[in-house]
């Protein structure tokens, strides 16, 4: 009988698709190994890395052998093998579909809009977006609420930046 080797993940931090799944793998409690990919060294170009995803991006995860690239598919995939709560991903096909809808919505619109947003326009400018929306900052203190250390944790690099932005 074979071995089962832990569940890897390889990230980056300044990745949003990968601090998605990132959070959801410790949310959801799925034993898994964190492999750290600097990008902004370029260790995604490495041969090691080259193999797990040629096209060279995170996150991938690797599950025994099975290389799986893209987050929206890393969060199907995940949901289902690991039989995680229906509040994740339903199992009634027609709630799912929804689901499904959304995720394929949200990968190709929300985020590069969002990135401008939360992260180059702060970064750049120093600016504090949630300042006078308290809409929105009541919708990031439920989320911070929600996850706990995980949102600090998985948001750390991001806060280092900003803090070296200012100075």
């Amino acid at each position: 009988m074979a071995s089962r080797l832990p569940l890897r993940i390889y990230y980056d931090l300044l990745s949003q698709p990968s601090r998605a799944v990132l959070i959801f793998l410790r949310r959801t409690g799925i034993p898994h190994v964190e492999k750290p990919v600097a990008l902004r060294k370029g260790e995604q170009r490495s041969p090691e890395f080259t193999k797990l995803n040629p096209m060279q991006k995170v996150p991938v995860i690797e599950d025994n052998g099975f290389v799986l690239t893209e987050s929206v598919a890393i969060l199907k995939y995940l949901a289902t093998k690991y039989n995680v709560p229906q509040y994740w991903y339903p199992e009634d096909t027609m709630q799912r579909a929804k689901v499904d809808e959304y995720m394929a919505w949200q990968h190709a619109n929300v985020r590069y809009h969002a990135a401008k947003v939360f992260i180059t326009e702060p970064l750049g400018a120093d600016r504090d977006i949630l300042k006078d929306r308290p809409t929105l900052n009541a919708w990031r203190t439920r989320v911070q609420s929600a996850l706990g250390k995980t949102f600090d944790d998985v948001h750390s690099f991001l806060y280092q930046l900003r803090n070296k932005a200012r100075l």
